[in-house]
């Protein structure tokens, strides 16, 4: 078992674990507290946890769909029905997606439940569970309404990863790929736990420098503003992790038309990328203009066009791009 802490302003810290097993340590991660467990999952997850307390499983819907007001909504009013209190824990078991609602969920509820999550696919393990961000979809764009509502502990159950489905894994994969160029320079050299643990160890130091996002930790969505764009105008057609590996390959092509990085460090994403199996190419049916209108609304765009991109000292975000250019430099990518 690897543990990293996630250390935050004002002496506050918390532990993530990775491992074979790792959810049979909920009990010890619990807020002392804590009388009751709300298990929020999904019912094709699989993956059964013993809180220790008593407990009741809220079981949400399946895929993107299920990031919604609507299910926030219905969640929370089941937690009502069912009696909940801020005495009690919300305990999110599953992907990106159950991590993401339940804590959004728990952030909302009473104004603040506390929230433990049980991260059972790759996704969720080296990204969505870590770090505080919660939060739902609109049929505008992907992750617009949420908050930042830091677990109480992480939990990453490699066992879990045994039994993933390989297009739930590629999802991951994408986010594994960003972490290369975030200074995961030696991810190559590592076995899955011990990357997996890597990946967490780069995303604490970088929640630590900037909590709520008003500075770096925008640089964590490297390849995410076209990953996310494709996303949204394709109806979730393709799996995260590979818009996610199209964006990183796309903000390479877009750093060096800016001449920000090199042909050798274009080519170094294109590696990366297609090293994990994952595209990186634009799908031939999506439509440059309504790719452009959503990455305008992206939540990085506070002046222009928005892009976290590579350069000589590495992942920085960099506002107000030319249209004419993002639109040229996405023929690089078709």
């Amino acid at each position: 078992m690897i543990r990293v802490d996630v250390v935050l302003p004002a002496e506050r810290s918390y532990p993530v674990l990775v491992g074979p097993d790792a959810s049979a340590h909920l009990p010890e991660v619990l807020p002392r507290r804590a009388r009751r467990a709300a298990i929020v999952t999904q019912s094709g997850i699989g993956h059964t946890v013993d809180s220790g307390l008593e407990q009741e499983v809220f079981d949400i819907g399946d895929g993107e769909d299920a990031k919604s007001m609507a299910t926030v909504e219905g969640l929370c009013r089941s937690f009502a029905r069912w009696g909940l209190t801020r005495g009690d824990v919300v305990v999110g078991v599953g992907g990106g997606v159950v991590t993401d609602v339940a804590g959004f969920a728990a952030a909302s509820y009473h104004r603040g439940v506390p929230v433990v999550h049980v991260a059972t696919s790759l996704l969720a393990q080296i990204d969505a569970a870590i770090g505080g961000k919660t939060g739902v979809n609109l049929p505008e764009g992907k992750n617009l309404v949420g908050a930042f509502w830091q677990p109480s502990a992480v939990l990453c159950d490699t066992t879990a990863l045994e039994t993933l489905p390989e297009a739930e894994m590629r999802c991951g994969l994408g986010e594994m790929a960003k972490y290369h160029f975030l200074g995961g320079d030696d991810l190559d050299d590592l076995d899955l736990v011990a990357r997996i643990a890597r990946c967490v160890e780069i995303k604490a130091a970088v929640v630590a420098d900037d909590e709520l996002e008003v500075g770096r930790r925008a640089v964590l969505n490297y390849g995410h503003t076209l990953g996310h764009a494709l996303e949204t105008t394709g109806g979730y057609g393709l799996r995260h992790g590979e818009a996610v590996a199209i964006g990183l390959v796309y903000a390479a092509e877009l750093g060096r038309a800016l001449g920000r990085i090199d042909d050798e460090r274009v080519a170094e994403h294109r590696r990366i990328v297609e090293g994990y199996g994952l595209p990186a190419r634009v799908p031939g049916d999506a439509v440059d203009a309504e790719l452009l209108d959503a990455m305008g609304r992206d939540k990085k765009a506070v002046d222009g066009l928005t892009f976290a991109l590579d350069g000589p000292d590495g992942v920085e975000v960099v506002a107000g791009v030319q249209e004419s250019l993002v639109e040229q430099v996405l023929a690089c990518v078709r």
